[in-house]
């Protein structure tokens, strides 16, 4: 089954390059962004002639790498120059993550691909033809997610194997925290493990579609819908409290930074919360559904339909920015001192060195 709404996990991963604005040199016709303005500024970065949607994005060891539509698969070192790489699939991929030394790329069919360079991939055997929907890597386990209850785990992303979930429900969402994997998924489905060998299906205490999960300070968040913004969290994976989220829509992405909660959703919506417990409406000052939403360096950015672009540093206060673009941005994420955001065709925007 497929989402009615492209919802794009990403995962935060940092390490040390400096993008510069521009790409050119430092002279006096260059001078340096100061920080304060540097989400103010978003410069074009797509990649090559190419105009497939792209859905995800991870960063590691240096480099991004962007996942698509018709398999297309993105990467760069810099941020600023794209290259357009092989591999070797036309079906969509939906999620990639890194980990291990590893990227990890999952979408339709049961397609997993693996490189260690972002350049060069290669097509794994996962045994299934059920389509993926996220993935992540947490105490020397990738874990893939997808329809029908669809788990896979492997080491070091070369073998894969199939889990018992216990479920038909499709799951859509995977975090790694406090020595626990979540998945979250249709019809209220929870399911942990500590090894991403042995799940077991948790209480949610709601039918609610659940489209996403993060951890932070010591919580796990999980966000969706089934009429009203759901919002579910738990200290240890086991337990789940519904919380009051204060919205009648969708959530659709949630991240933590800073001591702060920010899920995201339909028509503009915001909501925020210091403790997971209460939730309280942001002013994001548009009725643009929103996307994603990742946090660096201080300071959160929310993306979406329309080119919507949307910064804060507590998350409460948003200010709308100028990208340059009516493209629909899927997902964003933060690395190396700069945030990217991927959409429709073929986008790619990145901000200055923040």
């Amino acid at each position: 089954m497929k989402r009615s709404i492209a919802i794009i996990s990403l995962l935060i991963c940092t390490s040390g390059f400096i993008s510069s604005c521009g790409g050119g040199s430092s002279g006096s016709l260059n001078p340096p962004v100061p920080p304060s303005d540097a989400l103010s500024n978003w410069h074009w970065r797509n990649p090559l002639p190419q105009g497939n949607p792209l859905r995800a994005a991870a960063y590691g060891n240096g480099t991004f790498v962007v996942v698509g539509s018709g398999g297309t698969i993105v990467m760069s070192a810099d941020s600023i120059n794209w290259t357009a790489t092989t591999s070797g699939t036309p079906v969509d991929l939906t999620g990639v993550t890194y980990g291990n030394g590893t990227f990890v790329a999952v979408g339709d069919s049961g397609t997993i691909l693996t490189s260690a360079d972002g350049i060069t991939w290669t097509s794994r055997t996962s045994g299934f033809t059920n389509d993926l929907s996220g993935v992540t890597y947490g105490n020397g386990t990738f874990v893939a997610v997808g329809d029908s209850g669809t788990i896979l785990t492997s080491s070091d992303g070369i073998t894969w194997t199939s889990r018992t979930s216990g479920t038909t429900d499709s799951l859509f969402g995977v975090a790694y925290g406090n020595g626990t994997f979540v998945a979250v998924g249709d019809s209220g489905t929870i399911l942990t493990s500590s090894d991403g060998i042995t799940w077991i299906s948790r209480t949610s205490g709601t039918t609610d579609f659940l489209q996403g999960v993060t951890y932070g300070n010591g919580t796990f968040v999980a966000v969706g819908s089934s009429g009203v913004g759901a919002i579910l969290t738990s200290s240890d994976g086991i337990s789940w409290m519904s919380r009051t989220s204060g919205t009648a829509y969708m959530l659709t992405g949630v991240t933590y930074g800073n001591g702060t909660f920010v899920a995201v959703g339909l028509w503009g919506t915001i909501v925020t919360s210091n403790d997971s417990i209460n939730w309280t409406s942001g002013s994001s000052g548009t009725n643009i559904t929103l996307y994603g939403v990742a946090y660096g360096n201080g300071s959160f950015v929310a993306v979406g339909e329309s080119g919507t672009i949307l910064t804060s540093t507590g998350g409460a206060a948003w200010t709308a920015r100028t990208a340059g673009t009516g493209q629909w941005l899927h997902g964003v994420t933060y690395g190396s001192g700069t945030f990217i955001t991927v959409g429709r065709g073929g986008t790619i925007l990145q901000t200055n060195h923040v």
